[in-house]
């Protein structure tokens, strides 16, 4: 039996979606009065399964899977995230959006900036990558992951749009903030950048943090962690996991390993 847990669930890697999600989708983007907006993601080493359907882009994984094999390419990263946005959303009503791609195959903490005037916002107009050692090993110490629940099954985050152009600029702003944060270590700010990011999850797509197939106090949970520990935020729209920012123990919760260049799931 293999000693590698790679060797049983693959070396391509995870990834977390931090702030300013839903900033890479057209519908959002295109609506944004004050482009480009940000978007931060973190690459994440496979040295465990994360739940499928709980925002760790499991479903891209599997595909890249299907399509690569068990590593990454040993190729440009930007061909790379084209040729797995097309294997994935071909023929799609409503297309994943390319920043799962971008998180699985750029190293390291990834700022994205998504402008639709940039080829409709279907890809980041610019790509900015932080591979800094002490920044790693900060966000690692200060990022803690609490497990929740998966989406249940027939959920759409989608159902209510109240597409407001001043909250889509918050939105963009705060995944531009947390990566400032993350890189400039300030705790207190990237638990701001989580709060906003939040806020405008629930005044732009509210069915994301309370629908009537969430049997789970998203809400609830919510405010309690961030009470307590000052910045939380979920890993995607109905649940997952709930990222903690803080520098405190948390029960229940676990770390992570940031991957870095030519390591985890890049091939030799």
């Amino acid at each position: 039996m293999s000693n590698d847990i790679a060797d049983v669930i693959g070396g391509i890697p995870y990834r977390l979606a931090l702030c300013g999600g839903w900033i890479d989708q057209p519908f959002v983007s295109e609506r944004n009065p004050s482009p480009p907006g940000s978007m931060t993601v973190v690459a994440v080493e496979p040295d465990f399964r994360f739940m499928d359907y709980a925002g760790m882009a499991t479903s891209t994984r599997k595909v890249a899977a299907r399509l690569w094999g068990p590593r990454l390419p040993a190729r440009p990263p930007e061909e790379l995230v084209r040729e797995l946005y097309a294997e994935e959303n071909g023929g799609k009503a409503e297309p994943s959006g390319s920043q799962d791609m971008v998180g699985l195959v750029y190293p390291g903490i990834v700022r994205m900036d998504f402008d639709a005037a940039s080829e409709g916002g279907l890809f980041p107009a610019r790509i900015e990558s932080c591979e800094d050692p002490g920044v790693i090993a900060w966000l690692e110490r200060n990022i803690k992951i609490l497990p929740v629940s998966q989406r249940p099954a027939g959920y759409n985050p989608l159902v209510v749009k109240n597409l407001d152009p001043g909250w889509i600029r918050r939105l963009g702003e705060s995944g531009r903030d947390c990566f400032d944060s993350i890189v400039a270590r300030d705790l207190a700010g990237l638990q701001a950048s989580m709060g906003e990011c939040m806020g405008a999850w629930e005044a732009l797509l509210p069915a994301t943090l309370a629908h009537r197939l969430i049997q789970v106090d998203l809400l609830g949970l919510l405010e309690h962690y961030r009470g307590e520990y000052g910045g939380a935020m979920y890993s995607g729209c109905g649940g997952g996991y709930l990222y903690i920012a803080t520098d405190r123990a948390v029960p229940g919760a676990f770390g992570f390993r940031v991957r870095r260049s030519g390591a985890g799931g890049k091939a030799a």
